[in-house]
């Protein structure tokens, strides 16, 4: 069974096909647990491709509520449920951010290179592979200017410890602190993996567009191909995990996984305990997390 998860405020989030949940230590050192049944998707829903944006707006929902909780545990505050409009609110601003600094500004930058270097402009391929690095060195940039932020390092640290107890489980060992510590933090299904796939797969969907359409529709056309370029991206990760000696999947994978040595730092092991706790919630063969150490 896959698991995965995400790192939030003092915390992990972790979920399974049946199960969501996210544990949360607070100032006082304890461990707070909130879990969910996840339900089942309809048949149509688990096509190729249709799953990997079912997969991607799942995790942003699941995302937001888990780091809504977090937020009231490690602060002390009160766990209000957030609500629909809050929600909605917070996702299309998300949205409309990453479409501005990582789609509408490199296509301008790009179009305006275009005018000192004509081969930017006399070939489709060419202007999108321009796009696409500037696309990534906006990417690089943004996750490192954030590293900086020193409680996005404890973040970071989560996002280790989620790795570590994912890589324990994969590897069917025991479930100890001494016997996940040796585990690395750089996983191949990290959605910072996933990321640079998507930007791999953009450069060559895009180069599809005409390059005698406006800047404008070319635009339109980037955002209209997400979730197309964000289902090929989740089947190619998906892929990464049963081929990951192939040269080609080890060739679009390795950015995602360098980028890691910013996005994820080595836990210490009250953090390893906190995703130890979150991925026992979601598997049914624990019972819960009575077998917690």
């Amino acid at each position: 069974m896959k698991i995965g998860g995400q790192a939030v405020i003092e915390g992990v989030m972790m979920k399974s096909k049946d199960l969501w949940s996210v544990a949360v230590r607070d100032p006082k050192g304890e461990i707070h647990v909130k879990k969910e049944q996840l339900k089942p998707l309809p048949k149509l829903l688990k096509l190729p491709v249709l799953r990997g944006v079912v997969a991607l707006l799942q995790s942003l929902v699941l995302g937001i509520k888990a780091i809504e909780y977090s937020a009231a545990k490690a602060y002390e505050g009160d766990d209000k449920p957030i609500s629909p409009l809050s929600m909605l609110l917070t996702m299309v601003s998300a949205f409309v951010l990453a479409i501005g600094m990582f789609l509408y500004l490199p296509l301008y930058l790009t179009k305006a290179m275009g005018v000192f270097v004509s081969a930017v402009n006399d070939s489709s391929f060419v202007f999108n592979a321009v796009d696409g690095v500037v696309r990534v060195v906006f990417f690089i940039i943004y996750v490192y200017a954030v590293s900086l932020w020193k409680d996005m390092r404890r973040i970071f640290e989560y996002h280790g410890a989620e790795h570590k107890v994912i890589f324990a489980y994969e590897a069917k060992t025991g479930m100890t602190l001494d016997e996940i510590r040796p585990f690395g933090t750089h996983h191949p299904r990290c959605g910072t993996s996933f990321l640079f796939i998507v930007m791999i797969m953009s450069i060559l969907i895009f180069s599809l567009i005409p390059k005698e359409w406006s800047f404008y529709m070319k635009f339109a056309s980037r955002v209209v191909m997400i979730p197309l370029i964000a289902g090929i991206s989740y089947e190619t990760l998906r892929l990464s995990a049963k081929m990951s000696s192939n040269p080609l999947i080890r060739f679009l994978i390795a950015p995602g996984l360098l980028l890691q040595r910013i996005t994820t730092k080595e836990p210490n092991d009250s953090q390893v305990e906190v995703a130890l706790r979150a991925l026992l919630e979601v598997l049914p063969e624990t019972g819960g997390a009575a077998n917690a150490r």
